[in-house]
């Protein structure tokens, strides 16, 4: 779908590191009907997908704790980040990729997986659209420790808790991941684990 509001958009290069950092310059049209120049910086690191592993019998769901150097730079005093499992997308299938992260991250090996909804996460500077799933475990899925890829660093602590606890970390701030937080909210209001 074309946007008729912008124009003469060129875009500059100002980072390729890690990822991606670009900057735009455009022409935007002003509900008064003059057009003034903008610019805006964008940053794409790619897709990504997360999911809330739970398992309804026993009433717990499976987060993951690791070091997060961004939020430890923005005043989380140890770095440490409760999440649910997420990763950038591979050759861009959601569904596989959320599969082998599972996997990968948490030692659980899952067949089936249910995409929920999707979301841009920080839309005023990446591009970054987030695919939200749910999928069910059991015991009997656990096929190693997890722990993430080796070659990635991730060093990933796995979690199993009760949806209350889980619940009751959102209150206290020791839940503080906007995916995980969203996730959660999603199994509450559903009642994926029969409050």
């Amino acid at each position: 779908m074309e946007n008729h509001h912008i124009k003469n958009i060129k875009k500059e290069l100002l980072s390729d590191n890690w990822y991606t950092l670009n900057k735009f310059t455009y022409e935007y049209l002003r509900p008064d009907g003059t057009w003034e120049t903008q610019h805006r910086e964008a940053y794409d690191r790619g897709n990504g997908a997360a999911i809330l592993l739970y398992n309804p019998k026993k009433g717990t769901v499976i987060l993951t704790r690791q070091f997060r150097m961004p939020t430890y730079v923005n005043g989380n005093e140890d770095g440490m980040m409760v999440e649910v499992c997420a990763g950038l997308l591979e050759k861009g299938n959601a569904e596989q990729t959320i599969k082998m992260e599972v996997e990968e991250e948490t030692g659980y090996k899952i067949d089936e997986v249910k995409k929920v909804f999707e979301a841009y996460m920080s839309p005023g500077s990446v591009t970054e659209i987030l695919y939200f799933f749910t999928g069910r475990y059991e015991d009997a899925m656990k096929v190693s420790e997890g722990g993430g890829a080796e070659d990635e660093t991730e060093n990933i602590e796995v979690m199993e808790l009760k949806f209350q606890d889980a619940l009751q970390m959102m209150k206290t701030g020791e839940i503080r991941d906007a995916k995980t937080i969203m996730l959660l909210q999603y199994a509450q209001i559903n009642k994926l684990l029969g409050q």
